[in-house]
């Protein structure tokens, strides 16, 4: 029994990265929404009995509320596009939240070369 329970997180990683690259390929591809300009899926996470799936994002060019929006607007055209591609019982409801991460990162190097950057003068 206990290889079971080690089996089914796994899977659940599986389906959130089969996801992930199906969504990347319909957002691509087949979403025609003028609001949803450069995006990068940059994780999945579904929830245990797959009924839903937060997908983080990020936007390379564009407004990220007007995208949020519209990817929000889309998740039911996307999910019925992914249950066509994925071979699942249950296809997860889609939520789309903005991923800051990237958007931290750069702040992060900013106040690191500033740091720097007055360290060198003070010395």
């Amino acid at each position: 029994m206990p290889k079971r329970k080690a089996a089914a997180p796994n899977r659940a990683f599986k389906v959130a990265d089969q996801i992930q690259r199906d969504l990347t390929e319909l957002i691509a591809r087949e979403l025609k929404d003028p609001r949803v300009g450069m995006v990068t899926i940059q994780g999945v996470e579904v929830t245990p009995d797959y009924a839903h799936a937060k997908i983080y994002f990020s936007v390379l060019t564009g407004d990220v509320a007007a995208t949020t929006e519209a990817l929000n607007q889309a998740a039911g055209f996307l999910r019925s596009g992914l249950f066509k591609r994925i071979h699942i019982h249950t296809v997860p409801t889609l939520h789309f939240l903005f991923d800051r991460t990237t958007e931290r990162a750069a702040d992060m190097n900013a106040l690191i070369a500033q740091a720097v950057a007055s360290r060198s003068k003070e010395e």
